[in-house]
């Protein structure tokens, strides 16, 4: 992987204490979500002030990651290179999807209740993720767009690459859109939760978060790059503590009705 060499261009170090910062949170994240998990969905309770209905947070706090992420790539000076293009009609393509297309999904999904009240989301927990969307659309757009070495780099290793890392991608992307749509499918249904069945399913609790993180390894191998790393670490240390907690709630939940041979978010191992 390539990293950017000193210099005291101010840009370069704001690109470099960004990184730092986001290679310094992975590990608070996942361990602090081993034992507090995010206020909304399953793990809903009160006690986090002010929320918002799921659709509109899941638009808003995910927005930066379209218009903010198209405004650095604008600036950087790789903004006509077709490796920086498509490397950001990947990263788009993603987030297209989870800003726009799946909160109108969401919009046709009835919401859980707690009580007679429907279930919302946190403002404090959507403005955390707002946050961290900023600071890394700066990070992989930044490097993308500016800062990656594509002149000194041989078209077969980054077109060899980029084609390895889309494969991974697109197939870590058909599991999660999959699964999503297969959950909302069983809120349609009504009656309260139930087991989901089929599909990945078969194998682990939460193959929506499995497909998101496998994304990021694709994202990673297409990039090669310390950002991309340190988003997909960060997806790992963010995701795979609540499919734990997800995991353990089917457990409580349905007993001895639940699947026992089903991991949590890795097939066969956890």
């Amino acid at each position: 992987m390539e990293m950017v060499s000193p210099s005291p261009n101010s840009d370069l170090n704001l690109f470099r204490y960004s990184l730092l910062t986001l290679y310094l949170i992975t590990p608070p994240t996942f361990i602090s979500l081993r034992f507090l998990q995010a206020p909304y969905g399953k793990h809903h309770r009160a006690g986090w002030g002010p929320t918002l209905s799921p659709p509109l947070a899941w638009f808003l706090m995910e927005s930066p990651t379209v218009w903010f992420s198209l405004l650095v790539f604008s600036l950087g000076r790789n903004r006509s290179n077709p490796r920086a293009l498509a490397l950001l009609s990947v990263f788009l393509f993603h987030y297209i999807h989870r800003t726009c297309i799946y909160p109108l999904r969401l919009l046709k999904t009835p919401s859980r209740k707690a009580g007679t009240v429907a279930i919302g989301f946190p403002i404090s927990i959507a403005l955390m993720a707002f946050a961290f969307n900023v600071l890394n659309s700066y990070l992989q757009m930044r490097w993308v767009s500016h800062y990656a070495d594509y002149e000194h780099e041989s078209g077969w290793w980054f077109w060899g690459r980029f084609s390895v890392g889309l494969a991974v991608f697109l197939s870590g992307m058909a599991v999660n859109v999959r699964s999503d749509s297969a959950l909302m499918a069983l809120k349609r249904e009504g009656g309260g939760y139930k087991i989901p069945r089929g599909g990945w399913f078969e194998v682990v609790s939460c193959p929506n978060y499995m497909g998101e993180v496998v994304e990021w390894v694709g994202w990673t191998v297409m990039t090669w790059a310390w950002a991309g790393l340190g988003f997909f670490l960060y997806t790992y240390a963010n995701l795979v503590p609540r499919a734990r907690a997800n995991h353990n709630w089917y457990l409580d939940k349905f007993g001895e009705d639940y699947p026992r041979f089903r991991k949590a978010v890795i097939p066969f191992l956890y």
